[in-house]
C-alpha cells in the first residue's frame, strides 16, 4: 500500500499520526472543553495557555492537544515519557527550555504518563513551572488525585478528556477513507455503515485504535487482491472476513491495577449489592474480556458473599468458594462460567451486611478499649493449681440446660456483658436468626440467675442500635 503515496516521508507514518489534528477545529470528541465558545478554547485561541494536567483514557487526544497548544502560542515543544525518562532527561529538557526562554520564546514541556514519575521527579518541575521557564502539560490515564503530588496539582489545572463516542469515531473513519492526501482515499475503499460501526465499537472510545484497525483492515484487503490487479483500478472492499482478521486479538481498554480496573470491579460489587444480576454479569464479562485474571474476580466474589449477603444466605459463601475452586482446577473458559454462576447467585441472594458491620464495630471497640481479662468462668483449667485459683469456676455447661442454652450466662468481659453488635436483618435466613436471638435474650432477661449484676455500668450499652 505504501507505494501509492510516492516519496512523501510522512506517508510512511501510521494513519493515526498522518491524520493528527493541527487546529482545534479538527480536534474531535472533546466538545465539553473545546466546543465553539467554550472558555478554554477561547483562551487558547487568544494565546493564553497555562500549565495543565490532561486526564483521560488512551487515544482521546492528550498528546495531540499538547502539540496544538504549542502551535497556537508558537512555543517550543519538548516531550518526555515518564516511562523512559529519568532525572538526567528532565535536567536536559529544563536546560533547553532556559535557552529558549532567553531567546524570548515559550516552551511547552509535555510529560506523557506523568503519574509514573515518583514524588522527587515530580517536584523537580515545580520551580520551573513557577518561574515560567516551562508551561507544564502532563498526560495521565490515572486519577491525578491519587497519583500526582499536591504541589504539582496546585500549579496546574486538571482537565478531564472523555472516551470518543462511537458516532464521532465513525465520522473520523469516514474522513480517513475520503482523505486522498494523508488518509486512505487513494485506495477507493468500499465499507458499509455496519462495517464502520464494528470498527468503532472495537476501538472502545480510542481514536488512535480506530484508525489503526482501519489501516490494518485495508492492508489485509489489499494483500488479498489477485496477482496483477492494481488497487487503483478496482479499489478494495472491507467485508466481515477481512474485519475478523483485523480484529483478532483486539483487547478492550483495561489497565490492570489502574483506574479502569478499580472502576469496573467497583461496578461489579455494587451491582451484586444492588441485586442486579444483569449488571453484575455485564461488568464481570467486561473485566474478563479486558484481560482481568478470573481468579482475582473469584476472590472478590468471596468477599461479596460475606460482606453483602452474610447469614441471610450462608450458601452464597459456599457457592463463591466452589467457583474459585473450579477456576483453579479448570481455568479458561470453564472456570469463568462457574464464576458467572456465582456472580448471578450473589446478585439474586437476600442481602445483609450485619456480619460485616458487627465485625467492624467489634474491631473498633477492641482498638479503643482496655485489654479486658478473660472472665474466670471462661478460662481453661488444665491443672489442679489453676482450678484452685478459680479458673473455670462456676462455668455452666450449655448442654446441661434446656435447649442447650444456659440462660443468664455471659461470654464477654464484665464491662461489656450487655454489648450487642450483631443485628440480623429481616431478610433471608437472618429472619430466623433474629427470632432466635430475641427468644434467647428474653430467656436471659427472665432467668433468676445472672452471671453479672443487673446494675450495669454505662459502657454496657456498646453496640446497641
Amino acid at each position: 500500500m505504501d507505494d501509492l503515496f510516492g516519496g512523501d516521508s510522512d506517508q510512511w507514518q501510521p494513519l493515526a499520526a498522518r491524520l493528527r489534528p493541527t487546529t482545534l477545529d479538527q480536534y474531535v470528541g472533546q466538545d465539553h472543553l473545546f466546543g465553539k465558545g467554550k472558555p478554554l478554547r477561547k483562551a487558547i485561541e487568544g494565546g493564553l495557555v497555562h500549565s495543565m494536567i490532561l486526564w483521560g483514557p488512551p487515544g482521546v487526544g492528550k498528546t495531540t492537544l499538547a502539540r496544538l497548544l504549542a502551535n497556537y502560542i508558537s512555543a517550543r515543544f519538548i516531550t518526555l515519557s515518564a516511562v523512559l525518562s529519568g532525572v538526567k532527561d528532565i535536567r536536559a529538557a529544563i536546560d533547553e527550555a532556559k535557552q529558549v526562554k532567553a531567546q524570548g520564546q515559550k516552551t511547552i514541556l509535555f510529560v506523557d504518563e506523568v503519574h509514573r514519575f515518583n514524588k522527587s521527579q515530580q517536584d523537580a518541575f515545580l520551580p520551573y513551572v513557577e518561574d515560567g521557564t516551562v508551561i507544564f502539560v502532563g498526560a495521565t490515564t490515572e486519577n491525578p488525585s491519587f497519583e500526582l503530588n499536591n504541589a504539582l496539582l496546585s500549579r496546574a489545572r486538571v482537565y478531564v478528556l472523555k472516551s470518543i463516542s462511537k458516532d464521532v469515531l465513525v465520522d473520523l473513519l469516514l474522513s480517513a477513507l475520503a482523505d486522498k492526501d494523508k488518509g486512505l482515499g487513494m485506495l477507493k475503499v468500499k465499507a458499509t455503515s455496519d462495517i464502520l460501526q464494528i470498527i468503532a465499537n472495537a476501538a472502545d472510545g480510542d481514536a488512535r485504535k480506530a484508525l489503526n484497525l482501519l489501516e490494518v483492515a485495508c492492508d489485509l484487503a489489499v494483500s488479498e487482491l489477485p496477482e496483477g490487479v492494481s488497487v487503483e483500478s478496482v479499489g478494495i472492499t472491507l467485508d466481515k472476513t477481512v474485519l475478523d482478521q483485523a480484529l483478532s486479538g483486539n483487547v478492550r481498554q483495561f489497565d490492570k491495577g489502574g483506574d479502569m480496573f478499580y472502576e469496573q470491579i467497583s461496578a461489579l460489587h455494587k451491582a451484586v449489592r444492588g441485586s442486579s444480576p444483569d449488571g453484575a454479569l455485564y461488568w464481570f464479562v467486561r473485566m474478563i474480556d479486558g484481560g482481568c485474571d478470573a481468579l482475582y474476580v473469584a476472590r472478590r466474589v468471596v468477599r461479596m458473599a460475606s460482606e453483602d449477603i452474610g447469614n441471610a444466605d450462608p450458601k452464597a459463601l459456599e457457592i463463591a468458594l466452589n467457583a474459585w475452586d473450579v477456576q483453579q482446577r479448570l481455568g479458561h473458559p470453564e472456570g469463568e462460567l462457574a464464576i458467572a454462576q456465582a456472580v448471578i447467585y450473589m446478585a439474586c441472594a437476600p442481602k445483609s451486611n450485619a456480619v460485616y458491620m458487627a465485625f467492624n464495630q467489634v474491631k473498633s471497640e477492641i482498638k479503643q478499649s482496655p485489654s479486658y481479662e478473660v472472665p474466670m468462668h471462661l478460662r481453661n483449667a488444665p491443672t489442679a493449681l489453676m482450678k484452685a485459683e478459680g479458673y473455670g469456676g462456676e462455668y455452666r455447661y450449655a448442654h446441661d440446660h434446656d435447649d442447650a442454652y444456659a440462660a443468664g450466662e455471659s461470654y464477654l468481659p464484665e464491662m461489656l456483658h450487655e454489648a450487642n453488635w450483631y443485628h440480623p436483618v429481616p431478610r433471608g435466613l437472618e429472619i430466623k436468626i433474629g427470632d432466635k436471638l430475641r427468644y434467647l435474650r428474653q430467656l436471659d432477661a427472665e432467668h433468676e440467675w445472672q452471671r453479672y449484676p443487673a446494675n450495669t455500668p454505662p459502657s454496657d450499652k456498646i453496640g446497641e442500635k
